[in-house]
Formats: structure tokens, sequence, C-alpha cells
């Protein structure tokens, strides 16, 4: 069974089958009992289990490395980084194995496989602690992990990275792909999918967030990492459930879809090249590398129209990157700000500091329905669009809000150095600020209302803007955005503690009272607006892709 993308003529809603699609037989799919909605049922429940998984896990990992394992506020929070980095740019290879060779049914199941095992594995580490409880209550210095036990943690953890990695892109583009996108009526629907995608998986992520999260702190580790690995155990078996119901595509003639896009690629660089050392730089930029002679290229018109589609992603890819920064504050040092405030709900309860990103998902999650059932109706009177605004349009404004929600964090965090100079407990890190954590809600809400801009915004156009043999590795581009972002979060956040701890007061000390996040998050928002610029530019000359044509 393989389910690449394979390029369809233009279909009409008479059809009784898809043309180009079969089901788990093997068979032409028939329109009626396959795909749509149905299908999408069973990939969203699977989908709304990992994420649950995984947010139970990445939501509260900065504690534990701070916590259990001991490790100072900086160096968690770039190890947090970087692992968030490595399972969002790991997808782009899983992707290219996807649509080149195993199709997306099969890389689904693999990958959810090794997820369940990682995540087994992952509990098992957090048991090791236990066999020496004694000697710990005894001497608080042998609570410090073992190597053992530190080689295990951060294998089971970058195991579930790369298992996450199969299964990320491949899921959304296997759910997006029961939807035809050559009839009219299937196709309104897909726009609506990614919306609901979203909601969905937020909304399972959002209520097992809070619980795993209080779990966690108040209980056991061990229960809170055993609980995601049932989570994600049961997403693929109700995946597995919904195979009979599924739409699959044959990549034509056998074909492997990357290697002639990276053909057309590397044949365009040189073109380029040449160029340029004729004194024709401008012109090849502004020409987007059209400089191909049609007569004397060694490379098909599809291939080349294909590697063509994928270079033009490339400015949009990198004007989002800063976004993703923005975004990745949300699970470090938001919560560690959390941490130190009053997060009492009545006399005896106490909210988990990591529990407050679910502030986030709530706010996405009460705006989905306002955004797609009453901005995009009121926006398509005024504009024309289907869609209500270019999904550009969409993308654009998140990145805008990203700056507001930087510009407020900054706020926050000066009223709470300032209630801590005030009330005396600047060398106190342990005792708890007189500062109630719905400070934070604000910060964390606009967080939420961007995502549903720019986060779905980047899914859709991903999807939509990608040849069509290639939509598994567009979603794996999207991806790559948030883990190169990751990655760039971490490198200013070692950069920025090495620089300032060189001159006697670092940003990021492990007693937050003394830190300066404050500066931190003003100089994200000054790259933001930096960001926004580009994009806007970028957004500018871009032309989107002709329906119709597959390879563009």
């Amino acid at each position: 069974m393989d389910d690449g993308e394979s390029a369809a003529p233009p279909l009409h809603r008479s059809g009784s089958t898809v043309h180009g699609a079969v089901n788990h037989r093997g068979r032409p799919a028939a329109r009626r009992a396959s795909g749509q909605w149905t299908s999408a049922f069973f990939i969203i429940g699977m989908e709304t289990g990992e994420r649950s998984a995984y947010y139970g896990i990445s939501s509260n990992l900065i504690n534990y490395l701070s916590g259990p394992l001991r490790e100072k506020t900086a160096v968690a929070a770039a190890a947090v980084n970087t692992w968030a980095g490595v399972t969002s740019a790991l997808p782009v290879v899983a992707a290219f194995l996807a649509d080149a060779y195993l199709g997306r049914y099969w890389t689904i199941v693999a990958a959810s496989i090794l997820y369940v095992l990682g995540l087994g594995l992952l509990t098992l580490s957090s048991v090791l602690p236990t066999f020496r409880l004694l000697e710990c209550n005894i001497d608080s210095s042998l609570c410090s992990p073992s190597k053992q036990q530190l080689a295990l943690f951060y294998f089971s953890l970058y195991l579930v990275a790369v298992a996450q990695a199969g299964q990320k892109p491949c899921l959304q583009a296997f759910g997006a792909d029961q939807f035809d996108d050559n009839d009219p009526e299937e196709c309104k629907f897909k726009s609506s999918f990614f919306n609901w995608w979203n909601f969905c998986l937020i909304a399972g992520s959002t209520v097992t967030t809070i619980c795993l999260n209080y779990v966690q702190d108040n209980f056991s580790w061990v229960a809170g990492f055993g609980i995601p690995c049932v989570f994600m155990a049961l997403g693929l078996l109700l995946f597995l459930l919904g195979t009979s119901t599924y739409r699959f595509y044959n990549v034509l003639h056998g074909k492997n879809p990357i290697s002639g896009a990276s053909e057309a690629l590397l044949t365009r660089f040189k073109e380029w090249r040449a160029g340029s050392e004729q004194g024709e730089l401008r012109q090849a930029l502004l020409s987007n590398f059209d400089l191909v002679n049609e007569e004397d290229s060694t490379v098909k018109n599809a291939d080349r129209e294909e590697g063509k589609g994928l270079f033009r992603l490339f400015p949009i890819w990198a004007s989002c990157l800063i976004y993703a920064v923005v975004i990745a504050q949300a699970s470090t040092f938001f919560t560690k700000q959390g941490s130190t405030m009053d997060r009492r709900v009545g006399s005896k309860f106490q909210v988990p500091s990591a529990s407050l990103q679910c502030s986030i998902g709530i706010s996405a999650i009460a705006f989905i329905p306002v955004y797609d059932r009453l901005l995009i109706p009121l926006a398509r009177r005024f504009t024309g669009e289907p869609s209500g605004i270019t999904m550009l349009q969409r993308i654009g404004t998140g990145v805008a809000l990203s700056v507001v929600v930087m510009l407020v964090a900054a706020l926050v965090e000066m009223k709470r150095l300032r209630t801590c100079r005030e009330m005396g407990l600047v060398d106190l890190p342990d005792e708890e600020i007189p500062m109630s954590m719905w400070w934070l809600m604000p910060q964390n809400m606009l967080c939420g209302i961007a995502n549903v801009f720019t986060v779905v915004g980047l899914q859709e156009f991903f999807y939509d803007q990608v040849p069509e043999a290639l939509r598994s590795l567009g979603l794996a581009f999207c991806l790559s955005i948030f883990g190169i972002g990751n990655f760039i979060s971490g490198f200013i956040v070692s950069a920025i503690d090495l620089i300032t701890s060189s001159q006697g007061g670092s940003w990021f000390p492990d007693n937050l009272n003394r830190a300066h996040l404050d500066y931190f998050y003003l100089l994200l928002a000054g790259l933001s607006a930096i960001e926004l610029l580009i994009f806007l530019y970028s957004a500018q000359s871009y032309v989107y892709k002709t329906k119709g044509n597959p390879a563009m």
C-alpha cells in the first residue's frame, strides 16, 4: 500500500470513485464510502491522543529537568529548546522517506509504534530513582540522578522526538488527503479541516496537560509519564480501526518526487550562478530563478516546476522563524515565571506552573469557532475570497500579534520584579511572590490567538502550495520553522547567558528574582518587529500556486 500523491485531472462530483485513490484493498476508492469527515474522525482522534501525550511531556519538561534531574535554569531551558527543535526539524527527513518510499500510512504506523516504545522507556527512567529512595532520604546528595538514569532518560526522550518526526507531518497530510482538491464541495471542507484539526488537538492536549501537570507536581512523575504512553497507544488503536475508510494515493510511474525536485533546484542554482557571474544577479533574483533556457534544459518541465514550487516557499519559511522563537518561551520562561507567583485557586488548590500554558490552548479553542464561523464569513463579504482572507494575510496577522505578546510579557515581568523589590523577596527565590498568576494570562491568551492565525495558516499554506507529491514534505517544512526557531531560542539564551555572566550579572540566573527576562522579552519584541517587515515584503511578492497545476 503506497500513499504518496498523484497528479489527477479535474474531477466532477458526479464520479462514483475518486480518480487516483484506492481503498485499503487496493481497489478504486468509492467517493461516498471513503475519505471526507468519516476518515478525518479517526485521524483527528489519533492526533488528539498524540498531542496529549506530547504536551504531557513537553509542557512540564523544564520543571523535571530543573527539579528531579537538578539542572540549572539556563541549562534546562536550552535543553528543552534543543529537544523541541529536534522534534520539529527531524520531520523533514521522515517526510522525505514517506513521500518517496514508505508511503504516509505505513510511516504513521511505524512511527507510532516507536512512539509508544519511547514513552514506555521514559516512564521506566522515572522509576529508577525510587530504587534508592531510602538512601536519598538519609543523604540528600544521593538524590542526584545517576548516569544510567540520565542516559536512559535522554535516549527515550530523543526516541520520542524521532517517532514524532515520522508521525506528525504524515498524519496531517494523510488527513487532508481525505478531501479531494478537485471536487468543489470537498475542497471547501479542506480549509475547515485545518481549523477543526487544531481545535480538537488543542482541546485534548489542554485538558490532559492540566491533569498531567498536577499529577507530575503533586503525586508521581512515573504516572505523569506513564499516562501519555497510554494515550499514544489508544491513539494508534483508533487510527488502525479507521483503515477501511481511508483513501490512499499511488506515486505516478514509481517516480521519486524528491530527487526530481532536488535536480531541478540544483539546475536552477547553476543557472542563477551563471547569470550572476555575467552581472545579472539582480535580474536573477527578481525573476525567482526563471533564467531557464527551455530548449537546453536537461531537466523535464514537471521536475523544474517541482523545484521551483519548493524554492519559492523559502522566503516565507525564513520570515517566520522569530515567531517560533517567541512561541518557544511559553514552555520555558513563561512557566518558570509562573512558578514564582501566587497560583492558589481557593484556599487549598495550587495550580501547577506548567498548567498555566493551558490558557494558550483555551484561548485558541475559544477563538477558532469565532474565526471560522464569524470572522471568515464577515471577511468574505468584503474581500470576495472563499477563505475570507488569504493564507499569507492570516499568517501575517499572527506575526504582528507576536510583537504585542512580547511587549505585554516584558511589562508583566517588570511588574513582577518590582513587586519582588518592594516586598524584600529578591534574595528569597523559594518564597512565593504576592502577585497573582492571572497577570500571565494576557500574554498566554494572545499567544493562543496568534497561533490560530499563524500556526494554522502555515499548515494550510505549506500543504496547499507545494507540489501534490510532496505534501508530507511541505508540512514537515512547516514544522521545521518551529524546530529551527527552538534552536535559535536555545542559542540566543545560551549566548546571552554567557555574555552577561562574564559581565557580572546573567539575565537568566537560577534566582529569577535577579533575572532580566524583561530585557530578553524586549529584545524578542524588536526582532519580531523586524521579522514582520521582512514577512510583509516577502508576502507582497509571492504568487500563489495555480489551482489544477499539481507541479506548482
